[in-house]
């Protein structure tokens, strides 16, 4: 009754008469019952079942039933490669899924990948059947969830990082929390193929990939690599998805070690790719200046290395 009381006396004090009628209040209820567009909830819906999949890892990692956890796994990072794709495909963008889309992927890619970790290796009892690593286990787990947010977190704010240059959209800042989630598990796909890996080695692996989604290290995103397919190539890349798919079905394991394997060796040419346009932005920043410094001539801006300079609004 105190808004309603306030509006009697507004009214009275400026000599306007009180009326039940409130515009605002009005316009507000038309807005909650506004029709929201499908293709807005399209890429939401995606990523609702990405985390529907996490979730589901992890019941099977309870059960003991680790394949079909890590197959959960690897369908989310798949939803999570499409849903910002979608969404940008369809016009879908908001800051609503944006948000979702963090959360999501830290559920999925954060806490679901070190609590299967740590149900099948860092909590494996030894011989005598008593905990190998006692508590580290658990605590490497959750270094590895904890890393995962941390990076999450640290995307979101550079996405809004108004003097970030253009080419940084190739790049992230430390390994991606989908790719962490998959490369972590390489211990579990190396039992699968009858390696064993001691649960120390675990321990040390989990920490040193929750390291590397934290750290500074640029990483090569793909991200505008692959838009576009000339028309020449377009049987060949349908032969090559055809030809990925049927080898993940047929030999998960097999692909994923050498795929996980093949991943942390390439990750030094994200560097040396990166010092390359740091490189070139400061040799643009030096004519810069020697132009400046020249009497009588005009100063051109300099130009971005990387034509387009759109970043994308879904980089997880």
């Amino acid at each position: 009754m105190a808004p309603v009381a306030a509006a009697r006396r507004t009214r009275y004090i400026t000599g306007m008469p009180y009326s039940h009628f409130d515009p605002e209040r009005r316009q507000r209820r038309l807005d909650r019952f506004r029709q929201i567009p499908v293709r807005k909830l399209v890429p939401n819906v995606i990523t609702l079942l990405a985390l529907c999949a996490g979730l589901t890892a992890i019941r099977l990692a309870l059960e003991g039933r680790y394949e079909l956890a890590l197959g959960a796994i690897v369908f989310a990072a798949m939803l999570d490669a499409v849903d910002g794709r979608v969404a940008r495909m369809i016009k879908g963008t908001t800051r609503f899924g944006a948000e979702l889309d963090s959360l999501a992927d830290f559920f999925n890619f954060g806490v679901a990948p070190g609590l299967i970790l740590y149900f099948w290796g860092l909590n494996a009892p030894d011989d005598r059947g008593l905990n190998t690593l006692g508590n580290l286990g658990w605590i490497a787990a959750m270094v590895f969830a904890i890393c995962a947010a941390l990076r999450l977190a640290r995307f979101n704010v550079q996405i809004d990082d108004p003097n970030r240059p253009d080419w940084a959209g190739n790049f992230f800042t430390g390994v991606p929390a989908p790719a962490g989630a998959i490369v972590v598990l390489l211990p579990i796909y190396l039992g699968f193929l009858q390696v064993s890996v001691p649960a120390v080695v675990t321990l040390i692996y989990t920490l040193a990939i929750g390291g590397l989604m934290v750290s500074r290290l640029p990483v090569l995103s793909g991200k505008k690599m692959g838009t576009r397919v000339r028309p020449d190539m377009v049987p060949p890349v349908i032969v090559a998805v055809v030809l990925m798919i049927a080898l993940l079905v047929s030999y998960p394991w097999h692909l994923l070690t050498v795929g996980t394997l093949l991943y942390l060796a390439l990750l030094p040419l994200g560097w040396f790719s990166y010092q390359r346009y740091k490189e070139a932005d400061a040799a643009a920043a030096a004519s810069a200046n020697a132009a400046a410094a020249v009497p009588g001539e005009a100063v051109l801006p300099p130009q971005p290395t990387q034509p387009g300079g759109e970043r994308p609004a879904r980089l997880n």
